[in-house]
C-alpha cells in the first residue's frame, strides 16, 4: 500500500510541473448491516478488486466516513434522529485495505454514539495510518485542516459540515467542524483556505439535504466562496446521489460525490445505488481531467457498474455536466476540464 501520509506542513516550493491524481469517493457507511458482516468476518471485502485497483492507482484516496468506528459509546440522545451508524474497530483496517489514505469526519453521523466513540474513531484511524479532518477532541482540532504530501505535492484537506449544529466541537467537548453555510461561510474556514501554503487545497463539505438531484442555492453559493478564497478542488457529499461538475475561477467543484458503500434503501428514481469513484488529475495546481469509474452499490458491497446501470450513470453524468464533455476510455467516463 506504500508509505502513509505525514500530517504536518512542508516548506517545499509550490507545485508547478508535478502530476498528481486524487481519488475521491462519497459517503462510506460501515455500520449497521455492513458492520454486522465485518464483525462476523473482519477480512471481508467491501468492494470489488477492480475498484480497489483503480483507487490504488491514485496518489491519494479520500472518502467521507459516514459512521463512527468503535465498540463503545451510547446513542446520541435525540429522539428524532432516525439512524445511528457505528462500525466495528476492524473497519479501520478494512478502509486501509482498499487503499483509503484520508477521511473526512465532519458529518451528521460522527457522533452517533457520542464523544467516546468519536475519540475511538480517531484512535483507530491513527493506528492504521489513515489521516482525518473535520472532527476532534476540541474545536481547534476539529477545524484544523490536515496537510499531506504525495507525488512531491502538499495537499490540504478541509472538512466541514452544515448539519447538525448539535455535533459542534467546543473548547472542551469533542465534535465536528460545523459551519452554518446557509448564512455564509465562517471566517475561520475562509482563512484556512486562503492562508494555506499547500499546493492543492481540497475543501470537502458535508452540505445540503439528502436525496437532492441538484445542488441547493446555499451549496452553490458556498462553492463560489471557497473558489474565491483559493480552493483548488471542492468535493461535497450528503445528498447520497452524485450531482454536477463545475469550474469556478480555476477551482473544480464536484457538488456531490454520491455514495460508495452502505446498506441503504434505494430510491428507484434518483438511484442512490449507482455511484462514482472520481479520479481528479492535476497538472500543476489545476485539475485538468476527471476519470470516473461507474459503481453499483449492492447490499453492503460495491462493484463496477455494467450494462443498463452503467448506461444510466453515463446519461446522468452527461446531463449534469455537458453532453459533449463526457467521453469514454478504458472503462472510465472522462471529462476534460481544460476548456472549462
Amino acid at each position: 500500500m506504500g508509505r502513509r501520509l505525514p500530517t504536518h506542513r512542508y516548506s517545499a516550493a509550490p507545485l508547478t510541473t508535478v502530476s498528481l491524481t486524487i481519488a475521491l469517493a462519497g459517503d462510506t457507511m460501515l455500520g449497521r448491516g455492513v458492520g454486522a458482516l465485518l464483525t462476523k468476518r473482519p477480512d471481508r471485502s467491501i468492494c470489488a478488486p477492480g475498484i480497489v485497483e483503480v483507487a490504488r492507482s491514485a496518489d491519494l484516496f479520500v472518502i467521507n466516513l459516514e459512521c463512527c468506528i468503535s465498540g463503545r459509546g451510547t446513542r446520541w440522545p435525540d429522539p428524532t434522529k432516525p439512524f445511528f451508524f457505528r462500525a466495528p474497530p476492524s473497519a479501520a483496517a478494512t478502509l486501509a485495505g482498499v487503499g483509503v489514505d484520508a477521511v473526512t469526519l465532519a458529518n451528521n453521523h460522527a457522533l452517533d454514539f457520542g464523544a467516546e466513540a468519536l475519540l475511538d474513531t480517531l484512535a483507530h484511524l491513527d493506528e492504521v495510518g489513515i489521516a482525518h479532518a473535520g472532527a476532534g477532541p476540541n474545536a481547534q482540532a476539529a477545524r484544523q485542516p490536515v496537510v499531506m504530501e504525495r507525488a512531491g505535492a502538499r495537499i490540504a484537506l478541509v472538512s466541514i459540515a452544515d448539519h447538525p449544529p448539535e455535533f459542534t466541537a467546543s473548547d472542551d467537548r469533542a465534535g465536528i467542524a460545523f459551519a452554518d453555510l446557509q448564512t455564509g461561510v465562517p471566517a475561520d474556514v475562509i482563512h484556512h483556505v486562503a492562508a494555506s501554503d499547500a499546493d492543492v487545497v481540497l475543501v470537502s463539505p458535508h452540505w445540503g439535504p439528502n436525496m437532492a438531484a441538484v445542488p441547493v442555492p446555499h451549496v452553490r453559493a458556498s462553492a463560489a466562496l471557497f473558489a474565491a478564497a483559493g480552493a483548488t478542488l471542492v468535493a461535497g457529499h450528503s445528498a447520497h446521489v452524485f450531482q454536477g461538475v463545475d469550474v469556478i475561477s480555476g477551482c473544480t467543484v464536484l457538488y456531490d460525490l454520491g455514495d460508495f458503500i452502505d446498506d441503504y434503501a434505494t430510491d428507484d428514481v434518483l438511484r442512490n445505488d449507482l455511484g462514482l469513484l472520481w479520479l481528479v488529475r492535476f497538472e500543476g495546481q489545476r485539475a485538468v481531467r476527471l476519470d470516473v469509474l461507474p459503481l453499483k452499490l449492492e447490499y453492503c458491497f460495491t462493484r463496477i457498474a455494467e450494462g443498463q446501470d452503467r448506461a444510466w450513470i453515463r446519461r446522468r453524468l452527461r446531463a449534469a455536466v455537458r453532453p459533449s464533455a463526457v467521453t469514454e476510455a478504458d472503462g472510465m467516463l472522462c471529462i476534460d476540464l481544460t476548456s472549462a
